[in-house]
C-alpha cells in the first residue's frame, strides 16, 4: 500500500478571506511546505498557471502538484460552459502530472458569504439532485477523457454537505469523490461509515480536523462558514479531535492509495504555517505506519 502526503497552500494564504492570510510569498510557501516533509501541494492563488514558469519553482523544492480546486457552476450551468471555463486548469495539471481537479459545486453555495448563515445552505429535493447527478456525471466522463478526472469536493454550505446528501448525490451520480473528515464531521456525518459506504469512489483525500468545541458551538442560524473557519474550527491532524489513526486505517482496508492532503484553513497568525504543517506530517506518518502504508517520496 502506498500513499503520496501533500498540503494545501491554504493554510499560507486564504483565497476567501485575504485577512488569514500569510505575507509570504509562493517560494517560501513551498519551502516551508517541504522543511515540513510534504512532496505534494495543491494549487492556490499565488500559482501561475504555467509549468513553464512554475516547474522550476516547484523543482528546487521537490514538490509536485498533487491537486487544486475548480470552483464549479454545474447546479445551475451549462455544460459546455463548464469545459470552457475548466480547459486552462486541466491542460496545465495534465502537463503538471496531477492526479485530479478538485471540483468544488459553488453554484448556490454560500460557503464565501460572511453574511449568509449556515443554516442557509442550499437544498436539493431528489429530483434536482437527481439531475445534477446525471449533469456532473457527464461532465466527469468528459474530463477523464480529456486526460485530467476530477474528485468530487462535498463542503459545508454547499449544496452536498452532510453524510445524507453525499448519499443521495453518491446515488445519482458516478463521479470520483474527495474524501473530507473535517467537512464531514463538521456536517455532522459519521466519517467511518461515509468510507464504508462509498470507499469504492473514493479517488483523492484531504485530511482536514476539526476542533470540536469550536464546531459544536458555531450557531448555525447566525454564523456562517467562514465565521466558523474564523473561530477556528479546522485544524492539521493530530491538533483536533477526529482519530485520524482509524479513519486511515479503514482507508487503507478498504484498499486506497493515493493522496493524502492537509487542508486546513486557519488564522496563520495564530497558527503558524510552518509549525502546523509540521504537526500534521508526524501525525500521518505515524498513522500511515500504523495502518501499513508506505509513504513514497
Amino acid at each position: 500500500m502506498k500513499a503520496r502526503l501533500g498540503i494545501a497552500p491554504i493554510a499560507w494564504w486564504n483565497d476567501d478571506l485575504a485577512e488569514l492570510s500569510d505575507d509570504v510569498s509562493l517560494e517560501e510557501c513551498l519551502r516551508q511546505a517541504s522543511e515540513a516533509g510534504f512532496t505534494g501541494m495543491e494549487t492556490g492563488r499565488r500559482f501561475p498557471m504555467d509549468m513553464g514558469e512554475l516547474g522550476p519553482v516547484l523543482d528546487r523544492h521537490g514538490i509536485s502538484v498533487c491537486g487544486g480546486w475548480f470552483s464549479g457552476l454545474l447546479l445551475d450551468g451549462d455544460i459546455e460552459a463548464e469545459k470552457d471555463r475548466i480547459a486552462q486548469q486541466m491542460q496545465f495539471f495534465i502537463t503538471a502530472g496531477a492526479p485530479c481537479i478538485v471540483y468544488g459545486e459553488t453554484a448556490r453555495s454560500i460557503q464565501g458569504l460572511r453574511s449568509a448563515p449556515l443554516a442557509t445552505k442550499p437544498k436539493l429535493t431528489e429530483p434536482e439532485m437527481a439531475a445534477y447527478g446525471r449533469r456532473i456525471s457527464d461532465f466527469a466522463d468528459w474530463c477523464a477523457a480529456q486526460g485530467m478526472p476530477i474528485a468530487y469536493h462535498h463542503h459545508m454550505a454547499a449544496a452536498v454537505e452532510t453524510e445524507a446528501e453525499l448519499d443521495l448525490f453518491m446515488r445519482h451520480s458516478s463521479v470520483p469523490l474527495l474524501y473530507d473528515a473535517g467537512h464531514m464531521a463538521f456536517a455532522g456525518g459519521d466519517v467511518m461509515r461515509v468510507i464504508d459506504n462509498h470507499h469504492a469512489r473514493i479517488s483523492h483525500v484531504h485530511t482536514k480536523d476539526i476542533r470540536r468545541a469550536v464546531t459544536d458551538a458555531v450557531d448555525r442560524t447566525r454564523d456562517s462558514f467562514l465565521d466558523a473557519v474564523i473561530k477556528g474550527a479546522f485544524t492539521v491532524p493530530g491538533d483536533g479531535d477526529l482519530d485520524f489513526e482509524a479513519i486511515v486505517k479503514a482507508l487503507a482496508d478498504k484498499g486506497y492509495e493515493g493522496w493524502f492532503v492537509v487542508e486546513a484553513e486557519q488564522d496563520p497568525v495564530a497558527n503558524p504555517p510552518l509549525e502546523m504543517a509540521k504537526k500534521g506530517h508526524n501525525e500521518l506518518q505515524r498513522v500511515m505506519a500504523a495502518a501499513g502504508y508506505e509513504v513514497v517520496k
